[in-house]
C-alpha cells in the first residue's frame, strides 16, 4: 500500500465520521454557501498578479513537520499583499497538519481565489469546502477513476466551485480530464518517492488541451524555472515548501515574486 491508497483509504471514514458530526443541512447554512465564488482561472491569468498559488502547509507525510505555527492570518495576508494570484490551504489534519479552520481564517482577511487542498473522495466533502469558504477545489487524477473524478467534478461545478485537476503523467491526463476542469495542474512530485522533478511539467505542457489553465506544482524553487516554465504555456505556479520553510513565509514570496517580475521585465526588454 503506498502512502496515497492510506490517505485515501483513512480520508474514506474520516468522511464517514463528519458526515455524522456535521450533516450537510447544517453545512448549507453556512455563511460563505450562498456567496459566489472567485475564480482561481480568472486570477490566474490576470496581469497584474504573479501566477503563484500561494499555500499554507503545516507538514507532510514525506517531510514531517514543515512549519507547524505558522500564523495563518499573517501568512496568507502576506502572500496576498506581496502579489500571489490565489492561496491554496490543506485542511487535511491527520496527515499534512491542516485543518478547516485554516481556510475560514484565510477566507475571513483576504479576498481572494482559496483552493482547498485535500483528498477529495465525496460529494460531501464539496459541499464542505463550499462552507468553509472555499472558491476551488483540487481533484487528483491519481485518487480517483476517471468516471468518480468527472461526477465530483461536475457536481463541484453545481455548487459555484472550480476544478484543479491534479495529474502526474500523460496517461492521468488522457483518462481524467473533462468538460468541468478548468485548471489542469501537474505535480512534479512523484507520489510514490516523493522525489520532484520539473521536467514533468516541461513534458506534459503540449498534451494539456488548448485554452486550459496550466499550473505547475511542486519543487519550483527560484524565479529563472517559473520564467522557463511561463514561457512553456503555464500561467500559474502552486509553491508551498519554498516559502514554508521560513519563519517568515510572506517575506519568502515577496521576494521570489519580485525577482520574477524583474527576469520578465528582462525577457521584454530583450525582445
Amino acid at each position: 500500500m503506498t502512502i496515497l491508497d492510506e490517505i485515501i483509504a483513512h480520508k474514506h471514514k474520516e468522511v464517514a465520521e463528519r458526515k455524522d458530526l456535521y450533516p450537510v443541512k447544517l453545512l448549507e447554512k453556512s455563511l460563505y454557501f450562498e456567496t459566489p465564488c472567485l475564480s482561481l482561472e480568472r486570477y490566474l491569468l490576470r496581469p497584474d498578479k504573479s501566477g503563484i498559488i500561494a499555500e499554507i502547509k503545516r507538514k507532510s507525510p514525506s517531510k514531517g513537520d514543515i512549519n507547524p505555527y505558522v500564523s495563518v492570518e499573517r501568512t496568507s495576508i502576506g502572500y496576498m499583499q506581496a502579489g500571489a494570484s490565489a492561496l491554496s490551504i490543506l485542511t487535511d489534519t491527520n496527515y499534512f497538519g491542516g485543518k478547516n479552520e485554516d481556510l475560514v481564517t484565510a477566507r475571513k482577511f483576504n479576498y481572494c481565489p482559496i483552493l482547498r487542498k485535500d483528498f477529495m473522495v465525496d460529494e460531501y466533502q464539496i459541499v464542505e469546502a463550499k462552507s468553509i469558504g472555499a472558491d476551488a477545489i483540487l481533484l487528483i487524477a491519481a485518487a480517483l477513476e476517471p468516471t468518480r473524478l468527472k461526477e465530483l467534478a461536475a457536481f463541484a461545478r453545481s455548487l459555484g466551485l472550480e476544478v484543479l485537476l491534479e495529474v502526474h503523467n500523460k496517461e492521468e491526463l488522457d483518462e481524467s480530464f473533462n468538460e468541468f476542469v478548468t485548471v489542469v495542474g501537474v505535480n512534479n512530485r512523484n507520489l510514490k518517492t516523493f522525489k520532484t522533478n520539473v521536467g514533468l511539467s516541461f513534458e506534459l505542457a503540449q498534451y494539456i488541451p488548448e485554452g486550459v489553465t496550466k499550473v505547475s506544482e511542486s519543487g519550483i524553487i527560484n524565479a529563472r524555472v517559473m520564467v522557463e516554465l511561463r514561457e512553456a504555456g503555464y500561467n500559474g505556479f502552486l509553491i508551498g515548501e519554498r516559502f514554508m520553510y521560513s519563519g517568515r513565509p510572506e517575506r519568502e514570496a515577496a521576494e521570489l515574486i519580485k525577482e520574477f517580475r524583474s527576469l520578465l521585465d528582462k525577457k521584454e526588454v530583450t525582445v
